[in-house]
């Protein structure tokens, strides 16, 4: 079974993060790249799950914040997961 790539948004948040980030940020262009890309890449990601068991995290998502680490040159996981908890990256 495979996760899903669907964000969810904080249950304590009430405003919308798209606002809160410039347009005209580069990260935003990247992002978009990176998820053509990997939409394209959807059946080979089925196909290396089964239909049964526990939904890991998408893979989708561990590509992003990946890459992310290293166009930030973050130097660990523990420190990207700090700054995604503050909205600091999208």
């Amino acid at each position: 079974m495979r996760g899903t790539d669907e964000a969810s948004g904080s249950p304590f948040s009430y405003v919308d993060l798209e606002g809160r980030i410039p347009a005209g940020r580069p990260l935003r262009k990247i992002r978009q790249i990176v998820n053509d890309a990997l939409t394209s890449l959807d059946a080979e990601f089925d196909a290396l799950y089964t239909d049964f068991g526990r939904p890991p995290i998408a893979p989708e998502r561990l590509i992003r914040a990946s890459l992310l680490q290293i166009l930030l040159s973050i130097r660990s996981e523990r420190q990207l997961m700090q700054k995604m908890d503050y909205n600091l990256l999208f």
